[in-house]
């Protein structure tokens, strides 16, 4: 006999709430890690004079891209043209000198065949000879030093590459020794980008690297560039080398790539991001990094839907996030279903209704019969 008086229906019993889940699985992952970083001329020249005098000419245009064995100063060459006639009469005194010691020589040793000199004289002119002929090498020698020192006279660029500013101007007076330099050359494509990286983390990489836990293609490390308005370089560039020596005091060190510039949008000394493309883990987990959280001890932890759909919680190792996921190298399987939605509904033990994410619906306890499809 029913009720009387008994109106309403009874509500359905609530079912298991619903949590959003994504399913493990395993990919190949692109390990890379950004950096901060500046950049550094491929190759720098101090152009200074190597001999004294006047500047009469300056033969560039600053900041214009020029080519080794370019004409960019001329010194004066008045004092060096006269060291160049200087030594070249001296080296026609000391030839003239042979012909006249020669013949003595040999009339000498003429004569001490028949005892008309002494053998002392005839050593004298023997030797008399021998001086002239080095004379003669030592002329020559100087020679070419004054050819040298006029031919410095015109001071050329020792490489190709961009040209600064000069520090003097025509009609300074230059010296062989100065230290200022009068002007600089820098090749910037390509150009370096110099890294600090931790010693921890080069060391943690090449470990990986031996072991065969992540791989490179080609052998070389990839680099990309954000420049300092955050947009990003158009080209890549490769690892060139890492430092031998570690800086005490930061524990890091200098990784050096190499980027095509021939645009010249790169110059030295600018500020950039570099993400260093470590190498490819085959077998990688991701993980989005809501799934994850962490307990009394800092230990990362997930939320799993084990058999029967009961949630079981779980310790797993995640030494480093991936863009917006968590990289899991232990704790999970193929598979495996990781909450990362409606994590507050579910507590270890309790038996859940798993749907894939962003399908969960807020409370995940709506009557039986009055949920709705999926998709409305």
């Amino acid at each position: 006999m029913s009720a009387c008086g008994g109106g309403g229906e009874q509500a359905a019993p609530a079912g298991p709430p619903e949590v959003g889940v994504v399913t493990v699985r395993e990919e190949a992952v692109v390990i890379s890690t950004e950096l901060p970083g500046r950049t550094s001329a491929y190759e720098t020249s101090d152009v200074r004079p190597q001999v004294s005098g006047l500047i009469l000419q300056r033969l560039f245009t600053e900041g214009d891209q020029v080519s080794a064995g370019q004409a960019l100063y001329r010194i004066d060459p008045a004092p060096y043209e006269a060291q160049v006639a200087s030594a070249r009469a001296a080296l026609g005194r000391a030839r003239a000198a042979i012909a006249s010691t020669a013949a003595l020589s040999r009339r000498y040793n003429e004569l001490v065949k028949i005892n008309a000199i002494s053998r002392q004289d005839a050593e004298n002119a023997v030797v008399g000879a021998q001086q002239a002929q080095a004379d003669v090498a030592a002329q020559q020698a100087a020679l070419r030093t004054a050819q040298i020192d006029l031919g410095r006279t015109t001071v050329r660029a020792p490489i190709s590459g961009r040209i600064g500013r000069s520090t003097f101007t025509t009609g300074a007076l230059v010296s062989a020794s100065q230290a200022d330099a009068l002007t600089t050359i820098q090749k910037i494509d390509p150009i370096f980008v110099d890294i600090q990286q931790s010693s921890a983390d080069v060391l943690r990489l090449r470990q990986q690297l031996l072991s065969g836990e992540i791989s490179r293609e080609g052998g070389a490390a990839r680099v990309r560039l954000k420049l300092e308005d955050g947009s990003a370089y158009p080209q890549e560039g490769v690892l060139k080398f890492t430092d031998v020596s570690v800086d005490p005091t930061t524990g890091s060190q200098v990784v050096r790539a190499q980027f095509p510039n021939n645009g010249g949008l790169l110059l030295p000394g600018m500020y950039v991001r570099a993400e260093l493309v470590e190498g490819t883990r085959s077998n990688g987990i991701l993980i989005p990094q809501a799934a994850v959280t962490r307990d009394e001890r800092g230990s990362p932890t997930v939320l799993v839907v084990g058999a029967q759909g009961k949630v079981e919680g779980r310790k797993i190792t995640a030494p480093r996030t991936v863009g917006t996921n968590w990289l899991v190298t232990g704790g999970l399987k193929a598979g495996e279903k990781v909450i990362v939605e409606g994590a507050q509904n579910a507590r270890p033990g309790a038996a859940v209704k798993a749907v894939p994410a962003q399908q969960a619906k807020p409370g995940g306890n709506a009557p039986a019969g009055q949920q709705p499809k999926q998709g409305q």
